[in-house]
């Protein structure tokens, strides 16, 4: 109990859930009614290099990061290599339904999709942000699986790795399209967030918060929201058209402007006064909004 697990490889993985020898090495599709999680290894965190797409039907007995795989039919889930995982119930043979598919960085190395993959940030949502599948998404979603499964099972060639990552970068492609319409269907939890990360960033500086922690950052409004950093960003973004840091320092500019006409305050005291540890910094994030530094605009009104 308590042990760290560290995978490296699609071999290990198979070694460690009890699988035959894997018929690819850098890729793998596991049907998920043929995991056993026996008593003894409840507690033990698992640290795989490998990224994972998963579909399950129900509560898999795993927690990721803080939270827990608990789902409905028919949601996804994502993880990149270095997140953890930790069991933390039995989990019997047939017990749940659905797949995880993994696959090693090196599988995609100097293709198109390494290239692109930090696109899809859904990668790096917690579990609880996972995406919910209508019925006709799931068969979408599991055909591209399915071309994937039979690519690398029946016919490696030279071709085969351009097939399968491009299958991949298609299914990718519809999580991201399927990402989009959830937040469509919850524009108005999303406008609630919007409008409460606006009021926010007014009190933050409004409470001096700046002062004593310095600039605020989406971390900060994030964990206020109950939502991991990189979810929290598109959510803003796909609202706004606008990412949050975008907003945070257009905030800091505009009030940076009134308090160089309405004070007589130094450029240092207004950075400061902002959250600044060093003034240049501020008179480097001012110009690049406004075209002119701090003593500049404050000469020239």
């Amino acid at each position: 109990m308590g042990d760290i697990i560290k995978i490296e490889s699609i071999s290990v993985l198979h070694q460690m859930l009890g699988f035959p020898k894997p018929k690819h090495p850098l890729i793998t599709l596991i049907d998920a009614s043929k995991l056993d999680v026996p008593k003894d290894q409840i507690g033990s965190k698992v640290i795989p290099n490998l990224y994972m797409i998963s579909l399950k039907d129900k509560g898999c007995g795993m927690d990721y990061g803080r939270n827990s795989f608990d789902f409905d039919e028919g949601v996804m889930a994502f993880s990149a290599p270095g997140q953890v995982y930790q069991t933390r119930k039995e989990i019997q043979l047939g017990e749940i339904e659905g797949w995880m598919l993994y696959f090693h960085p090196d599988l995609i190395r100097n293709t198109n999709l390494e290239k692109v993959m930090d696109e899809y940030s859904f990668f790096n949502y917690d579990v609880y942000e996972a995406l919910h599948l209508s019925e006709e998404e799931e068969d979408t979603v599991t055909d591209c699986i399915r071309k994937i499964e039979s690519e690398y099972t029946q016919r490696i060639d030279n071709h085969s790795q351009r097939v399968i990552v491009s299958n991949l970068e298609l299914l990718l492609n519809y999580c991201l399209r399927y990402y989009e319409r959830q937040f469509n269907t919850r524009s108005s939890q999303s406008r609630d967030i919007v409008s409460q990360f606006t009021s926010e960033l007014k009190n933050y500086f409004k409470d001096k918060k700046a002062l004593e922690f310095g600039m605020p950052n989406i971390q900060y409004f994030s964990e206020n929201a109950n939502l991991s950093q990189h979810y929290f960003s598109d959510l803003i973004k796909k609202e706004t058209g606008r990412a949050p840091k975008d907003h945070i320092n257009d905030f800091v500019v505009e009030r940076a402007k009134s308090m160089l006409l309405a004070t007589e305050l130094s450029v240092s005291e207004i950075a400061y006064d902002l959250g600044f540890n060093y003034p240049h910094y501020f008179t480097r994030l001012f110009k690049s909004k406004t075209g002119q530094t701090p003593v500049e605009y404050r000469s020239l009104n």
